[in-house]
């Protein structure tokens, strides 16, 4: 699997929660901040969707930096994604609207490509090899049902989703409930959700059973027979399941301000490692393919020439539990100006914490144009199992060289447009345009490690 920052989180979506209910989450939107007043006695009820909507959405990612987890913590991370849905809402009746989302999600790493180095003329953590895990194509599907009552204070959905690529396949299912009160101002949702995932290990070459045809050298460039990767053994499960149940508040305050908290209790069980992040150990002797002139200048971008055999490959607890808990407040200072503000305090039993404040603030041009100048900011402190380059002990019992769980600080800097259509006038076919967002995000994070996304996202309706 690509590796990915896990801090980028408002840009680009994670590959394994992708199913967002776009029209669910319109209506609850637009339900929680009217101030109409509600009634028992239904006159005239109207639907919830009213016609067919499409949305086409596409992302290109772009990161580099120097702390590959493939190669225990050091090299080349280069890596480039293009993501691409389709997601359509369709209308069963007055109350219920079916989802369906639908993904395709190819990349290129210079970091996984080096599972297997020893398939390239040069062999060096800063480059990449030509290997079949150099590329990869993630496919992905998600159906949501969502049902509304007649007086649109209580809604239920239900959804379930696929997804699968080269060494990983999952399948989630889940549903939640929403209540509102208060004359629509007041609103409480319950969500939960699994996600029974497959491994199939792709293991470091070296440790797979069927490495040979290399001189191995050591430390000082000399031939040697020496290598024993005495602390490796192949994983015997490989399911990892997840479980997530979300509590969430939303309260309109004021004419002007509505905030809304949220709690999630996440757990993990299974194969939480990933089996081709290399480890490499201070109390081991180091062994070498390649040229051993580059062995003196290994960790710099100097050598193109010479790779480090695995001491053992990433091991972790076979069981992980998180709580998130944040709240958002959005003001509206004027028909021109919103402001709009998020924080997250996270935990898990790893030993990670983590603190994150976003501000986003839509500056509406006119009618129809809208901008969205926005910053992020993250900090992390490590978890208890990672250490840097080969400075884990073969004595340990769990370990990890891979940085998304080290302790570092990011910043995401971006700008978004957005052109909205209410009355959908102009038209493709059938096909009335509703509403063309295109964002532009910057990610720097203080371990080296840089991002650029653009998204881009235009939204139809079928008459």
């Amino acid at each position: 699997m690509a590796e990915k920052p896990e801090a980028v989180v408002d840009a680009i979506n994670s590959k394994k929660m992708k199913k967002i209910t776009t029209i669910l989450v319109t209506f609850l939107s637009l339900a929680s901040f009217s101030q109409e007043k509600d009634t028992t006695e239904v006159v005239y009820k109207k639907r919830v969707l009213e016609n067919i909507e499409v949305d086409f959405l596409a992302s290109y990612y772009k990161q580099d930096g120097k702390h590959s987890a493939v190669s225990g913590g050091i090299g080349s991370e280069k890596l480039t994604d293009i993501t691409s849905n389709i997601i359509i809402a369709m209308p069963l009746n007055d109350d219920d609207v079916l989802t369906v989302d639908a993904g395709l999600s190819a990349y290129t790493s210079a970091s996984s490509s080096n599972i297997n180095p020893y398939d390239s003329s040069t062999f060096s953590p800063w480059q990449a090899s030509s290997g079949a895990s150099a590329q990869d194509a993630l496919t992905s599907v998600a159906v949501n049902y969502s049902h509304s009552s007649d007086d649109r204070n209580f809604i239920w959905n239900a959804d379930v989703s696929f997804s699968n690529e080269y060494d990983y396949t999952s399948i989630g299912f889940g549903g939640g409930i929403s209540k509102l009160f208060n004359n629509k101002n007041t609103e409480i949702s319950l969500k939960a959700n699994a996600y029974l995932d497959q491994w199939r290990p792709i293991y470091p070459k070296e440790l797979a059973g069927n490495f040979g045809g290399f001189t191995i050298f050591d430390q000082s460039g000399s031939p040697s027979l020496g290598y024993s990767p005495s602390n490796f053994s192949e994983w015997d499960k490989t399911n990892r399941n997840s479980y997530s149940a979300s509590l969430g508040f939303s309260q309109v305050a004021t004419k002007k301000m509505q905030f809304s908290l949220f709690l999630d209790i996440l757990h993990q069980e299974g194969m939480l490692s990933t089996p081709y992040q290399r480890v490499y150990f201070a109390d081991k002797a180091n062994y070498y393919v390649g040229q051993p002139s580059n062995i003196p200048v290994y960790q710099t971008t100097q050598n193109n020439g010479v790779y480090q055999l695995a001491d053992d490959i990433e091991r972790l607890p076979g069981t992980r539990f998180k709580i998130p808990v944040g709240a958002r407040l959005n003001y509206y200072l004027n028909e021109r100006l919103t402001l709009r503000t998020y924080y997250r305090y996270y935990w898990d039993d790893w030993g990670i914490t983590s603190h994150t404040a976003s501000i986003e603030i839509p500056i509406k041009l006119s009618d129809k144009f809208t901008v969205y100048p926005t910053y992020r900011y993250y900090t992390q402190q490590k978890s208890k199992y990672f250490a840097p380059y080969e400075t884990h002990l073969s004595t340990e019992k769990f370990y990890t060289s891979d940085y998304d769980l080290s302790s570092f600080n990011a910043n995401q800097y971006g700008f978004g447009m957005s052109y909205t259509d209410i009355f959908t006038n102009a038209k493709i076919w059938n096909f009335g345009l509703k509403n063309i967002d295109l964002r532009f995000n910057h990610y720097d994070r203080n371990d080296g490690l840089k991002a650029n996304i653009v998204t881009f996202g235009i939204k139809f309706v079928v008459q």
